[in-house]
């Protein structure tokens, strides 16, 4: 049943997000107009639109020109929806997927767009951050003030990061920190550590592939904190507890 729910509905919504990840770094509605091929223009019609099965069919190209279409999107589609079934078959049906499944699918946007654009658009963080407290304040009445100070902790601690090496991040990954904390809680902190790791981990790599000339190439830091976050979202009181008992 639990599966049966969330992984078609994050298929549905990775199909959305692919929408939101092309548009909002362009200033574009997001709602209007509907799907269109990216080559020619044409709307694309409801039975090529459905999620993974449609590129499938098509071989990866549009029906009207012929044109390519990025194996990106399935791909973005089927994390989503393996991400939305992991969230709900770790912490089940109930009534805190109305933050959960939200901030899981923000991650996964902020993540796309950062790669390619290098930005993590404030059109996105601004309401994700304001659904975040309210839908807390409803759901999660008792956690709202932890909710609060990990999101003010997480902010002030990327923002001190950000000051000491400014060419190393952003400060939409800043605010981003800030918004996972006003969605996980403490469990911001493994998330957080879990994003150094993973970015530490790459940076080493370009180092040992491209010498002194990989010092100069910049690396995203969204999706770090994106893996982080669904990490910890998925499994953060465990990882806390894991270090507890076996650190402290």
């Amino acid at each position: 049943m639990e599966l049966a729910f969330a992984a078609p509905l994050g298929l549905v919504i990775g199909s959305f997000l692919n929408v939101v990840t092309y548009r909002v770094p362009r200033g574009e509605s997001i709602v209007s107009p509907g799907s269109r091929c990216p080559g020619c223009g044409e709307a694309i019609r409801p039975f090529d639109n459905v999620p993974v099965l449609s590129w499938v069919l098509l071989r990866g190209r549009c029906r009207g020109c012929g044109a390519r279409i990025s194996p990106r999107y399935p791909l973005v589609e089927l994390v989503t929806g393996a991400v939305f079934a992991a969230v709900v078959l770790a912490d089940g049906l109930n009534a805190r997927l109305a933050l959960e499944l939200p901030f899981a699918a923000m991650l996964i946007a902020v993540a796309g767009i950062d790669l390619e654009h290098r930005i993590v658009p404030n059109r996105i963080l601004l309401p994700v951050a304001l659904w975040g407290v309210g839908a807390a304040a409803v759901v999660r009445t008792s956690a709202l003030p932890e909710l609060l100070a990990a999101g003010a902790g997480a902010f002030a601690f990327l923002l001190i990061a950000a000051l000491i090496h400014p060419r190393g991040m952003g400060m939409g990954d800043v605010k981003l920190a800030g918004v996972m904390g006003l969605y996980l809680g403490v469990s911001v902190i493994p998330a957080l550590f879990l994003g150094f790791l993973s970015g530490s981990v790459v940076g080493v790599a370009m180092l040992a592939r491209d010498g002194s000339a990989g010092r100069k190439k910049g690396v995203p830091f969204a999706p770090f904190l994106a893996l982080g976050g669904i990490a910890a979202l998925i499994a953060g009181p465990s990882l806390i507890h894991l270090y507890t008992h076996n650190f402290l």
